[in-house]
């Protein structure tokens, strides 16, 4: 197969408040539901409402947020960073040890290894940047009705901020999603799931085992591999039912 275009990567600074919290390298597509994802992941804002004005200027390579309360850049400044793992490069502020303080999960929704297996498949044929350059990641929001929504970006970490954030602004129910993403699930991926409050997690590839410590704490269903009609079920809270004769068993 000839992919026709080459992924896209920008430079793109995050302004708060007229503080420069950082620049990363991202996609342009969906840049607002990006920042309202990231700042919620990293525990910036509670909920839209905590937002004055989001602004993108693409030609700067700039978004510009302002915030109705005050923003202690000093204070935010002097807070660890943690680089994440793989593509992008990108940094978050919670530790493992801070995730473990998150609120655990509480939802009551159950599905099959088999509609996983389905919404997994439509998120693929929903993926236009994806079949365009076979280059980017994607992450995608399955409602209780089945309805799918997808975000994509250069980077794993960027893609699942930018469909959290459209659930944040949408105001949509956590306990009633399931996040699909390509990308490996890595503890601070997992925290963002968390931070939001989604119990069940899927992915294409793998989970790592900090990111499983982390979801069992939190009771939090992960299931690796979702693929053709296989899948991996890392945890046991009993959330997803195997109702395909190939998929692989539960994993301690």
């Amino acid at each position: 197969m000839t992919r026709k275009y080459c992924p896209d990567e920008f430079p793109i600074t995050l302004c708060l408040n007229g503080y420069e919290l950082a620049t990363y390298q991202l996609t342009k597509a969906d840049l607002d539901d990006w920042a309202v994802g990231y700042l919620y992941s990293e525990g910036i804002i509670n909920e839209p409402g905590d937002l004055k004005r989001l602004t993108i200027d693409e030609d700067h390579g700039r978004v510009l947020v302002d915030m109705h309360n005050e923003f202690d850049a000093e204070a935010f400044s002097q807070k660890q960073k943690h680089f994440t793992a793989g593509c992008g490069k990108g940094v978050t502020f919670f530790s493992m040890t801070d995730v473990k303080k998150f609120p655990k999960i509480k939802t009551t929704r159950t599905v099959t290894l088999s509609y996983l297996l389905k919404k997994r498949h439509e998120f693929a044929q929903n993926s236009p940047l994806y079949l365009e350059t076979g280059g980017m990641h994607g992450a995608c929001l399955v409602d209780k009705d089945g309805n799918i929504t997808v975000r994509e970006d250069v980077g794993r970490h960027n893609a699942v901020d930018k469909v959290l954030g459209y659930a944040v602004r949408e105001g949509l129910d956590p306990k009633s999603l399931i996040l699909l993403t390509t990308g490996r699930v890595s503890y601070e991926m997992l925290s963002k799931a968390a931070r939001f409050g989604i119990g069940l997690i899927g992915t294409r590839t793998a989970a790592t085992k900090q990111a499983v410590q982390l979801a069992n704490f939190l009771q939090i269903e992960i299931v690796g591999y979702v693929r053709g009609k296989m899948a991996t079920v890392y945890t046991s809270q009993g959330r997803v039912l195997n109702d395909v004769s190939k998929v692989a068993g539960e994993q301690p």
